[in-house]
């Protein structure tokens, strides 16, 4: 083969490989539960491949068991887990090798929630009443600090297991209240099946604020490259969603079969004011303070330093 021809083709074959787009990076997200919009910037992140052009094919699944995730990723099955901030510290309590890489929605939705004609209109009406939940622990020590406010303790109340049949609890009366109502579901569900509910707000009656729904990685990975890669589209993910949120719902509801529904609808618009629009950054005194909490409610017996699992990746 003549020189100028061998050079010609061997620069047409490096021009070709160049041009060859560069090999996606596999990653999974497990969810703490069934997709809903408390997952609005992951959805439309995943929709307007915003992961995609960070180099990145994510696999998102629903777990059937909401505590199984940030197990699954200290075992290393899994990059990244949706989870809760109070969950969070007990796991780092317990040695779990877990950190904090991310938040999704930087305000509590639970509440202290009774339906609207309830006798009950104040916390300190609940003295001789019973309170249903779903998960101990944390649960119960919020209901505690919040009982606390009003001069009530918890020998003051009847707790009752109701799993998550929390709406139903209280619509059929089975409780006079319950604890771990989400104020973007809980009063919407209520809300369509015409019962009208009333939210004691967490924060707002002893209990420190913290990130509902976070990010968590497994911690000895956080050099993984593909971890910022995450934030930066979840961030555009964000942006996107409060720039154009119809159009945002639509990408949502159309992500799959059954999403598009009122509660769903309704859930959206609460949602929408309590997503973190900078997904990576992090207020650690916010998660000291709330550790300094769980101590104090003896819900965990030690607190590792907080820098140990919370972070804030460049």
């Amino acid at each position: 083969m003549p020189t100028k021809i061998l050079t010609a083709t061997c620069l047409t074959f490096a021009l070709s490989l160049v041009a060859l787009p560069a090999r996606a990076e596999a990653l999974t997200i497990l969810l703490d539960w069934f997709i809903n919009p408390d997952h609005g910037p992951i959805i439309v992140a995943y929709e307007k491949g915003f992961f995609a052009e960070e180099g990145l094919e994510v696999t998102l699944i629903e777990p059937a068991d909401p505590n199984d995730p940030p197990k699954l990723v200290a075992a290393g099955k899994a990059e990244i887990a949706v989870s809760y901030q109070p969950q969070l510290h007990i796991h780092a309590a317990a040695g779990l090798p877990l950190a904090r890489i991310g938040t999704l929605i930087a305000t509590p939705l639970n509440t202290l929630m009774v339906l609207d004609e309830s006798p009950v209109k104040s916390i300190a009406d609940l003295k001789g009443k019973s309170v249903g939940f779903s998960v101990g622990g944390t649960e119960t020590a919020i209901l505690g600090a919040m009982l606390a406010q009003h001069g009530l303790t918890m020998d003051d109340v009847k707790l009752i297991n109701v799993n998550f049949s929390l709406s139903p609890a209280l619509l059929s009366g089975q409780v006079d209240a319950v604890i771990g109502a989400y104020r973007n579901f809980e009063l919407n569900q209520l809300a369509i099946e015409g019962r009208k509910g009333r939210a004691f707000y967490v924060e707002e009656e002893g209990v420190p604020p913290y990130d509902e729904l976070i990010l968590v990685a497994n911690s000895a990975k956080l050099d993984d490259p593909r971890l910022p890669k995450v934030l930066r589209a979840l961030e555009r993910g964000v942006q996107f969603l409060i720039n154009h949120p119809e159009e945002a719902w639509a990408l949502f509801a159309g992500h799959k079969k059954d999403l598009d529904d009122n509660l769903n609808r309704r859930a959206w618009a609460d949602t929408l004011p309590r997503f973190a629009l900078r997904p990576a950054a992090v207020d650690r005194g916010r998660y000291q303070r709330f550790a300094q909490f769980l101590l104090a409610t003896e819900v965990i017996k030690t607190a590792p330093p907080v820098e140990s699992y919370v972070v804030e990746l460049r």
